[in-house]
């Protein structure tokens, strides 16, 4: 706007220059007005001018007038022409502009197009890898075990050969001991049989070595016989555990829970597992007290202690009974009775709509319950089962002995069947 009002005053300036000097030429006579806008100097009027002026055809106001007009015109037309210079330039920049966002977008599409491409291609090479790698692994712990199990197969036929050669040859020491016993009174007889009893001494004492270091390497990396999942509790914490979920009641008159316990390090008080509700946390409770399994039912007061079971690093099987009728709590390990007594708990029923948990314990130590990191266990747990009736003596002892005792199921708990979770680090291994 500033720039037209400058144009505008700059062609006026011009016209009116330029009809100064027109009228400066032509010798015309102009008026001079005051600041009031009055004429001075009239001239009075005669004839002769009254006829001129008015044959004249403009007055020099006119043609002032006149060129104001034709350079107004010429100005719009000079604004007209630039607009539409201005229109056209806009249109043009605004197709390339279109054309160049056009060329830009089918630019970027490719280029992402390739760069997806490239990444999918590198996330599925990776996976491959991946795949390719737990396979490998997984082949290779397959062929480890059946290596294994070939080496204890071997040891197993070694120690059954050399048991046989040693029966024979005892055999046969019996029968020449049996006819020739009275005739082997000569010191050189009785040298001749101390060497071969020296020699049978030496053999069995090996043969008994190698059978303690085979099951003393068995006990230490193998699963118990038929287990082929166990948990593992890599170590002592207030937030590794197990949760189990059973899906029928646990309002129990009697109860035989059963479990394979492989622990690495026993405390005062680690929980194998227990069992309790907001009212009671001890309503049944397994733990190891140093080298004695306990067995706690209704408190913690309720318990029963069986001493010297305990092996840290060795495979042991425990099952306790509990019945109402008359309060009677055992302990079984390992397929033998331990320990028993009576009068625990009497007509005590344990009520449904607690926590079952392997590990730990529910207690009240914490604000709104919590767990107690010494009361953590670690090790590996298998084979835990639990029956809402009390085992027979049979059934119990076959249940370590057995080939495959962990296919042996609870009908309240069945490992394998009912849902067991763990959490915090816990999990389970083959």
């Amino acid at each position: 706007m500033l720039s037209q009002e400058m144009l505008s005053l700059t062609i006026l300036l011009c016209a009116f220059w330029s009809s100064s000097s027109a009228l400066n030429n032509e010798d015309y006579d102009l008026m001079y007005l005051n600041f009031e806008n009055e004429i001075e100097s009239i001239v009075p009027a005669t004839e002769e001018t009254i006829s001129c002026d008015c044959q004249r055809e403009h007055t020099e106001w006119d043609k002032l007038f006149i060129m104001l007009e034709n350079s107004q015109m010429k100005e719009n037309m000079l604004l007209q022409s630039i607009d539409e210079i201005l229109k056209v330039e806009l249109q043009t920049l605004r197709a390339e502009m279109i054309q160049f966002v056009a060329n830009f977008a089918g630019t970027c599409t490719t280029t992402i197009e390739k760069v997806t491409s490239r990444v999918l291609s590198q996330v599925d090479q990776t996976l491959m890898r991946n795949r390719d790698h737990v396979q490998e692994s997984k082949t290779l712990h397959e062929s480890e075990q059946r290596k294994i199990l070939e080496e204890l197969l071997q040891l197993s036929l070694n120690v059954s050969n050399r048991l046989t050669q040693l029966e024979s040859v005892w055999q046969r020491t019996a029968k020449v001991e049996t006819g020739f016993q009275q005739q082997v009174k000569s010191s050189d007889m009785g040298r001749g049989d101390n060497f071969i009893l020296n020699s049978l001494r030496e053999e069995l004492q090996q043969t008994r070595a190698e059978l303690k270091g085979s099951q003393k390497w068995a006990a230490q990396h193998l699963l118990p016989a038929g287990c082929e999942t166990a948990i593992l509790f890599p170590m002592r914490s207030k937030k590794i555990f197990g949760s189990v979920h059973p899906t029928v009641d646990m309002m129990l008159q009697s109860f035989t829970a059963c479990i394979w316990v492989k622990v690495t390090e026993v405390l005062d008080k680690t929980i194998v597992f227990s069992y309790g509700t907001k009212r009671n946390p001890y309503e049944i409770q397994f733990y190891l007290s140093r080298e004695s399994a306990v067995l706690a039912v209704g408190s913690d007061q309720n318990k029963l202690i069986a001493p010297n079971t305990i092996s840290p690093g060795q495979w042991a099987h425990f099952c306790g009974t509990w019945s109402s009728d008359n309060g009677t709590l055992s302990l079984w390990a390992n397929g033998e009775l331990v320990a028993t007594t009576s009068e625990i708990a009497e007509a005590h029923i344990i009520p449904d709509g607690g926590i079952l948990q392997l590990g730990q314990e529910k207690n009240g130590c914490c604000v709104g319950g919590g767990f107690d990191e010494t009361l953590a266990f670690s090790g590996k747990l298998t084979g835990f089962n639990i029956w809402d009736r009390v085992l027979s003596n049979e059934e119990i002892t076959a249940q370590p002995r057995a080939e495959d005792s962990c296919n042996i199921r609870g009908n309240v708990v069945g490992w394998g069947v009912t849902e067991i979770l763990p959490h915090g680090g816990a999990q389970y291994v083959f």
